[in-house]
């Protein structure tokens, strides 16, 4: 079976940034590859009427962020991750000056305190800020109304806060035992 005309095109073009946005939903690279490569498939019989549309990107990223949330409501999830390196390797921000070691800090840091949030919280956070939707986009990506985005964005950032906070407390309290000793 041939490839729909300019799929093979769009996957060529924005499969890393897919790959991104999935590894900041899922947490981990392998199963990010998986979520894209699992939302293109859903996306592929229907691409010369999605192609056609005014926003390609908003359809793939609904699937994706449906895909996800279905994923996440199963009874079993598969293994869990429990060392970031590899994720955070990919999602470290490319060298444009700086700490390369504290860009590496704060995507794993990112990517840990994201597995905190509950699924639907993670991806309103994921979809708002790092894909640098509206409101109302973020809505109609999760199927939601905006104030249902609004509030789970609330709780979410709320959650980031309080991550961060005990975080910098424990670090804070390593810095001064080791002063000490």
């Amino acid at each position: 079976m041939q490839d729909p005309p300019g799929f093979r095109e769009y996957v060529a073009a924005r499969r890393d940034h897919l790959v991104r946005i999935g590894v900041l939903l899922t947490g981990d690279r392998h199963l990010a590859e998986d979520l894209v490569q699992a939302a293109l498939v859903r996306v592929w019989p229907r691409w010369a009427r999605v192609s056609r549309g005014e926003n390609v990107d908003a359809y793939v990223r609904r699937v994706m962020t449906s895909t996800f949330l279905n994923w996440r409501r199963r009874k079993w999830h598969g293994e869990f991750p429990t060392d970031v390196g590899a994720d955070a390797d990919f999602l470290a921000l490319p060298d444009g000056g700086g700490d390369a070691f504290a860009r590496w800090d704060d995507a794993e840091a990112l990517l840990t305190d994201l597995r905190s949030l509950p699924p639907r919280q993670r991806a309103v956070v994921v979809l708002r800020f790092y894909d640098d939707l509206s409101l109302d986009e973020c809505a109609e990506a999760l199927g939601c109304s905006v104030g249902t985005v609004k509030s789970q964005l609330h709780r979410a950032l709320g959650t980031l806060r309080e991550t961060a906070a005990r975080r910098d407390r424990r670090d804070a309290a390593t810095l001064k035992e080791r002063a000490d000793s």
